[in-house]
């Protein structure tokens, strides 16, 4: 883009217009978002291209957790074993991503910078609602790519500072957004993991509880999904796993989950979360 004047700004920097920073690049320069981008020569079947797999989110009382494995397939090729699925989105609310990794990446990222963007020209942070929407809007803009087969289906939960509990939000390529009640699991293991999950949850979990079921449920969801990687003690890679509650996003270190998993592996298949 060039600027109207060599010593100034372009107008699209000056003028007024809406908090959404997704808005403004639409309008200033529609070539960075991803949906807007030209195909390549030849473009049509689905490009070979890693591919996040299962993420997962449950609520406890006064907040919610939320996991995902760590690995990236590209068909049945193991593209990276230690991919982090599981982001803070601000500081009361996270994001997970399942679908094509690259462009995931970079959803988060837009993500990301439109909640900052808001925060800085409203001077507030939005309603965990209006996040949500916010994200329906960043997932509806990647619908071109959708539609050729580079689909990103993130999973986003947060804590609601107004009704003082965690909420969970799932969403379709067209950017469809859906409230989901106690837990909800997507990916390509996300059908072994919700049966988990279904088992496993109960209400009045505490913090540690609920992190257990997030655990054992990526643990179900792997040894019915070969997408799905299991903990791998061996080389120290544990599930992506974070908590969101009324003092903000924190990530559950891996000592803590390297624990989860040792009692796991001790207790009956038959037992339920202590």
């Amino acid at each position: 883009m060039t600027p109207d004047d060599g010593a100034r700004l372009p107008v699209a920097y000056t003028a007024t217009g809406s908090s959404s920073f997704v808005d403004f690049l639409a309008a200033a320069a529609p070539e960075l978002l991803s949906g807007r981008r030209a195909a390549a020569p030849g473009a049509g079947a689905e490009p070979e291209a890693p591919h996040a797999t299962t993420v997962l989110a449950l609520t406890f009382p006064g907040g919610v957790v939320m996991a995902g494995d760590r690995r990236a397939t590209m068909g049945t090729y193991i593209a990276h074993r230690e991919m982090q699925k599981v982001f803070p989105a601000d500081e009361y609310s996270a994001v997970a991503i399942a679908g094509s990794a690259g462009l995931a990446l970079e959803l988060v990222r837009l993500f990301q910078v439109e909640l900052e963007h808001y925060e800085k020209i409203e001077g507030a942070l939005l309603s965990l609602d209006g996040k949500a929407n916010r994200l329906a809007t960043v997932v509806r803009a990647g619908l071109p790519l959708a539609m050729r087969g580079l689909a990103v289906v993130p999973l986003f939960a947060g804590y609601d500072l107004e009704r003082g509990v965690g909420r969970i939000f799932s969403y379709d390529v067209t950017g469809g957004r859906y409230e989901e009640r106690e837990h909800h699991a997507v990916g390509s293991g996300a059908v072994f993991a919700r049966g988990s999950l279904k088992k496993r949850w109960r209400p009045g979990l505490t913090v540690q509880q609920a992190v257990a079921v997030a655990v054992e449920a990526l643990v179900d969801a792997a040894d019915d999904d070969a997408a799905t990687a299991g903990p791998d003690a061996a080389r120290g890679i544990w599930p992506a796993v974070a908590t969101v509650t009324a003092a903000g996003y924190r990530a559950v270190p891996d000592g803590d989950l390297a624990e989860v998993v040792a009692h796991l592996t001790m207790r009956p298949a038959a037992g339920g979360v202590g």
